[in-house]
């Protein structure tokens, strides 16, 4: 499997995250400690304070989910696997939908988790939900969004983001059940009397919660968490580049709750490559900036949809160019009725 563009090739220097963090860093301090020196330059006045407000807004989310991904990095993956079993049908449809917004992981390396899902024999119509439910359903970026958004908003992305990854993964076992696609080979090899509760008890009983231990919980969490910070961080400077390039009644007519925002919207989610976590600063300005919660959920799953990285691993995974081009065919029209009738209640 070839490198994914979210993550920087193995060696060289993180030039996207360190850039990222630097100017953030510089922006945050010069506005805080010298606010009124930054007015000489509108633009970049609005781009000094969009950090800083962003920042503010953020850090507890950012906070919280590293904490969480520092305590998922102690739990084994078998754990969260299992939660599919073999079950076909809609169980199996639900189960592979909680799995995918259970793991932490970002948009791209997602596709590795649920190669192996394949490969271990789930049916395609599950990893299907699980590839739609998990980009961004995930602890660190849930948390973030609900400081950018609010918990209302947040828990109505997740709750329609589920519908619309349950709704694809029983077209796609309706399709392969009538040979329009191909079945998966592989056969579901889950470890040997293997039970989730009983495991997850006994490797619990037998962790001892010392400060070392959790001293390497914490080092592993930071550790793991650096392909989401980079991207969180990419994100709130395209985010604050957007503020201070775009005012709010131009952002707002290019990109607001009608059927042109809403186009334009999920053309520039199609051609721009960037992880789940860069997008979230964006898809909350379209909320509450260009007040189109629509246009807002169909950034964030557009983006998935119609990912050239996602189509192609999948076409690699499955061996079936059928299969890869009917994740747009049968995802995208959900999104765009949700995201319509979403725009339509503001």
């Amino acid at each position: 499997m070839s490198e994914h563009s979210c993550h920087p090739p193995k060696g060289k220097p993180d030039f996207l995250l360190w850039g990222s963090l630097v100017s953030i860093v510089f922006l945050y301090l010069h506005f805080a400690l010298l606010e009124e020196s930054t007015a000489f330059v509108q633009w970049y006045a609005t781009l000094a304070s969009s950090v800083f407000d962003l920042v503010n807004t953020m850090w507890w989310g950012v906070t919280l989910g590293i904490l969480m991904i520092s305590a998922l990095s102690r739990i084994p993956r078998e754990f969260v696997m299992s939660i599919l079993g073999s079950t076909k049908g809609l169980n199996g449809i639900l189960r592979a939908t909680a799995a995918g917004v259970l793991l932490d992981l970002c948009s791209h390396g997602i596709l590795m988790v649920g190669a192996k899902l394949y490969e271990r024999g789930a049916s395609i119509g599950q990893v299907i939900a699980f590839l739609v439910a998990s980009p961004w359903n995930s602890f660190s970026l849930t948390l973030v969004l609900i400081a950018l958004i609010g918990l209302k908003w947040t828990l109505a992305f997740i709750v329609l983001s589920m519908v619309i990854a349950i709704i694809a993964g029983l077209l796609f076992d309706a399709l392969v059940k009538h040979k329009v696609l191909p079945d998966n080979p592989s056969q579901i090899q889950l470890p040997e009397n293997f039970r989730f509760w009983a495991n997850a008890g006994k490797a619990l009983k037998e962790t001892t919660f010392t400060p070392g231990f959790i001293g390497g919980m914490l080092k592993d969490g930071i550790k793991e968490s650096r392909m989401v910070m980079r991207w969180i961080l990419f994100g709130v400077m395209l985010a604050s580049l957007v503020r201070a390039f775009l005012s709010p009644e131009t952002f707002g007519t290019y990109f607001g709750p009608t059927l042109a925002g809403l186009g334009l919207t999920v053309i520039i989610a199609t051609i721009m490559e960037v992880c789940s976590e860069g997008s979230t600063p964006i898809a909350a300005d379209l909320l509450t900036r260009a007040n189109a919660p629509g246009n807002g959920f169909a950034f964030l799953m557009t983006g998935v949809s119609t990912d050239y990285t996602e189509i192609m691993v999948l076409r690699e995974t499955t061996k079936s160019f059928k299969i890869a081009l009917f994740l747009p065919l049968i995802t995208v029209p959900q999104v765009l009725i949700v995201a319509w009738l979403l725009n339509g209640i503001v």
